[in-house]
């Protein structure tokens, strides 16, 4: 989610709203430090995990834009005594008013995340109120993500004191993912892609597909372009509307040496056919492992494209997380 847009959007609506940050947990807790959600007196955008956490939250945001004076509040709840939740774990929060003195600094962190740029929200602890600043950052798996007075903000101890800042990274990655096809399965796909950490980019070779938010019409030559100039860290979803336009796209993204994943929909047969030809065409065993066909979890069989759709998400975002975990240990390693 982007949350600086949420709020960007209460701003513009003149809606009263409050950002609310997990600023850090001990123990089992329903999400992690620098988890956002912004909320207003009609609704809210994001989640800190639901459940009684979430209850009270929203309702001392509420609170907080209806009747109170205060511009920030720091609240801590232990989630098992005070909550009976559980996870019986440790959450601290910090709640804050946006307005529209915020819409600086917020439109800078939209911009970024629109971006995929890491950045850093800095926030200074003056009386009475909070002055951030946004900052530029270079990307690390191995920062904190909260951090109080230079340290790892944590869910007891300190509370931040007048002078003290707190700094925030928003540099998780997002990997590119390109959509080939925007029919049923591909709109279900990026419906369902839309709220996670890929940076998505959709083409579609049809004009008529143009009146669909996001779409990019492209001719067949610049999707091909598209499939082999992928880099090493995308992703990619085939599914357009002609069997042909499907095989060129796969072998340009074999041929670019690119993907993490290449994802090709269809059945035994299609892939049988694929694989056949693409031997046919020179590429080697290896190259054509790197084709996955059929896509999604093989265990989930309906071909409705929602559950298509679910299907793909579930197995990108495992093999998004492998892959993290992966380069976390070769890190772990290459410092030793």
């Amino acid at each position: 989610m982007n949350w600086a847009r949420a709020a960007l959007a209460r701003i513009e609506h003149n809606d009263a709203a409050a950002l609310v940050t997990v600023l850090a947990t001990e123990g089992s807790a329903p999400r992690e430090a620098g988890t956002k959600m912004v909320v207003w007196e009609g609704g809210q955008s994001g989640t800190i995990g639901g459940g009684n956490l979430e209850h009270q939250a929203t309702t001392q945001a509420r609170r907080m834009l209806t009747g109170s004076q205060a511009s920030f509040a720091i609240q801590d709840y232990p989630l098992g005594p005070l909550l009976a939740q559980c996870c019986g774990g440790r959450v601290r929060l910090l709640i804050e008013r946006v307005e529209a003195a915020s819409r600086d600094w917020l439109t800078d962190a939209a911009r970024r995340m629109d971006a995929a740029q890491p950045f850093e929200v800095r926030t200074r602890f003056n009386p009475g109120l909070l002055t951030k600043t946004v900052a530029p950052i270079a990307a690390s798996s191995e920062a904190p993500p909260v951090t109080l007075a230079g340290a790892q903000a944590t869910a007891r101890g300190a509370r931040p004191t007048l002078g003290d800042e707190l700094v925030e990274r928003n540099d998780a990655p997002r990997p590119p993912l390109l959509v080939f096809g925007a029919g049923h399965v591909g709109q279900a796909v990026t419906r369902a892609f839309a709220p996670l950490p890929f940076k998505l980019s959709w083409f579609d070779s049809r004009p008529e597909t143009a009146d669909i938010p996001g779409v990019t019409v492209a001719g067949p030559a610049e999707m091909a372009a598209a499939a082999m100039g992928a880099g090493g860290d995308a992703y990619g979803l085939i599914f357009t509307h002609d069997h042909g336009l499907d095989y060129a796209l796969a072998s340009a993204g074999l041929a670019g040496g690119g993907f993490a994943y290449l994802g090709l929909i269809g059945s035994k047969t299609k892939r049988a056919r694929f694989m056949s030809r693409l031997r046919d065409d020179g590429f080697s065993e290896a190259a054509l492992t790197r084709l996955t066909c059929p896509i999604g979890l093989l265990h989930l069989r309906s071909k409705a494209p929602e559950v298509i759709a679910v299907s793909v998400a579930a197995d990108l975002l495992m093999r998004l997380e492998a892959a993290r975990i992966s380069n976390n240990e070769d890190l772990a390693v290459a410092s030793l």
